[in-house]
């Protein structure tokens, strides 16, 4: 069979044999708020230029979802329905039914995979280290500087609370009574290396890249955990959760043991192949869940998408816009006429006094599959703690890592962006901070929530994009421009 018609979770086919991810990503999308909002919804289904404007939609199926625990919940629930009914699983033969008449374990005629483990030979890191500017810091010099980035609204009070619980408790690092599932275990931003050092027990799914498979397997000889994964008939290392479901999860229920899981989904694709990997994650957690209630479910968030964010945040945000200083405002001004306000626009301009705001960090370079994508997860999310589920759902800052650097704009954007109040922040920061916070999500009780979204607002490490005065995507352009020479030079560099 050709690659559109390969074995695996796909989009659904036309008359004509095409899968069009518009016509997927947009009815998923419309069917989220269809019974919550249905102006909005037939504003989705007559979007004409979808890939811009998808932007504002996204934005206000966010608002949408801060009206009500129940629209909330409400809009997780028929999103995820959506994608069940028009996302297909194809088998060996190319016959497809819906997702929500399949399930993963649906045979393949294919040879289940084999296992191979390798066991680290260092001794377990018994506090938590992270590298800061050259340094590493534990104890009290990590609660400074976890201080220094909360006064500089980069990240969130609470966040510095949850990782100084981490501190505290050291014994949590080594995920006592979880084994880790980690899909897309090679992800940059992922907590395998961290999570192996300090001696976890982790079962990893990534691509069969002999190269990666070979760093990995060197992480794990060198830390102090286990790490365990498929091979298939021939030797190789990984699976391909897309288009091989049904391997991965028999492999998963054959090696994973008495202890209850945390599935973390750290895998990312360009295009709509991105929405294709968080359906069939989607269905791989929810096949897991089914075999035991006990199993955690785990995310990070990407910082640029539209957030509903706590009043305080609105009001410090509006505080640094009237504190520009009077030689910036005079810069700013012309600049926004001749941007007819599309410059330089302050955040959070349709919220209230003393009420939460929707924080628009939405970047329309990633494209609506990118979006699309990440609002599953968050469905998800919603759905399961809803449900009861252990839920570790973080906002991770803006990061230097890969897929930022190989994008010419978004590393231009990144360049310039602290001359906007906002930091990205180096992978070997961000890995431990946020593998803290995982364990810290599967020790504690599940939250009790006044509403759904603050899932993601609680512990959030935003980098500054919620609390700085502008709206971040009306700065984005004027960020590139001043992030240009030093994008070039990194680019030159590599």
């Amino acid at each position: 069979m050709s690659d559109e018609t390969t074995a695996g979770v796909h989009f659904p086919a036309d008359d004509q044999g095409k899968r069009s991810t518009t016509t997927t990503t947009k009815g998923v999308l419309a069917d989220s708020v269809r019974a919550v909002d249905p102006a909005l919804a037939e504003r989705i289904d007559g979007a004409r230029e979808w890939r811009t404007d998808y932007v504002d939609l996204v934005h206000d199926v966010t608002a949408a979802s801060a009206r009500s625990t129940e629209a909330a919940r409400r809009i997780a629930a028929d999103g995820l329905a959506s994608m069940r009914r028009r996302m297909v699983l194809v088998d060996d033969a190319g016959s497809e039914v819906p997702l929500d008449e399949a399930h993963a374990g649906m045979p393949t005629g294919a040879a289940p995979f084999g296992t191979e483990s390798v066991r680290g030979t260092a001794e377990p890191v018994t506090e938590l280290r992270v590298p800061v500017g050259g340094r590493e810091l534990a104890g009290e010099e990590l609660r400074g500087q976890l201080g220094a980035w909360v006064d500089a609204g980069l990240v969130e009070p609470s966040f510095a609370e949850a990782v100084g619980e981490v501190i505290d408790h050291p014994e949590w690092l080594a995920l006592p009574g979880h084994r880790a599932l980690l899909v897309g275990a090679g992800a940059e931003m992922g907590p395998l290396e961290t999570l192996l050092s300090w001696g976890a027990d982790v079962l990893a799914i990534d691509l069969p890249r002999s190269r990666a498979w070979r760093y990995k397997k060197g992480l794990a000889s060198r830390g102090a955990g286990t790490l365990t994964f498929p091979v298939d008939a021939a030797g190789d290392s990984g699976a391909d959760v897309v288009h091989q479901p049904g391997q991965v999860l028999e492999w998963v229920r054959r090696v994973r043991g008495d202890e209850p899981l945390a599935v973390g989904m750290h895998a990312y694709a360009d295009s709509g192949v991105h929405v294709r990997v968080s359906a069939a994650m989607d269905l791989l957690m929810g096949e897991l869940t089914d075999d035991d209630s006990r199993t955690a479910l785990a995310w990070l968030a990407t910082p640029t998408d539209a957030f509903v964010v706590p009043p305080e945040v609105v009001e410090e945000s509006r505080r640094r816009w009237a504190a520009r200083g009077f030689a910036l405002k005079g810069v700013q001004a012309p600049a926004r006429a001749l941007g007819r306000g599309r410059l330089f626009a302050p955040a959070y301009r349709d919220a209230r006094a003393g009420e939460s705001g929707i924080a628009d960090v939405l970047v329309p370079q990633q494209g609506p599959n990118y979006a699309v994508s990440k609002r599953l997860q968050r469905w998800r999310g919603v759905a399961a703690e809803g449900a009861g589920q252990t839920v570790s759902f973080n906002v991770a800052p803006a990061t230097w890592t890969r897929s930022v650097t190989k994008n010419p704009v978004l590393g231009a954007a990144y360049g310039g962006a602290h001359h906007f109040g906002v930091e990205v922040f180096r992978p070997e920061t961000v890995r431990p901070l946020m593998a803290a916070l995982l364990v810290r999500d599967l020790v504690r009780e599940t939250p009790q929530r006044a509403h759904p979204e603050e899932l993601f607002s609680e512990a959030a490490a935003h980098g500054g994009l919620w609390r700085v005065g502008y709206e971040p995507k009306t700065a984005l352009g004027v960020a590139a421009v001043a992030g240009l020479p030093g994008s070039l030079r990194r680019r030159l560099r590599g």
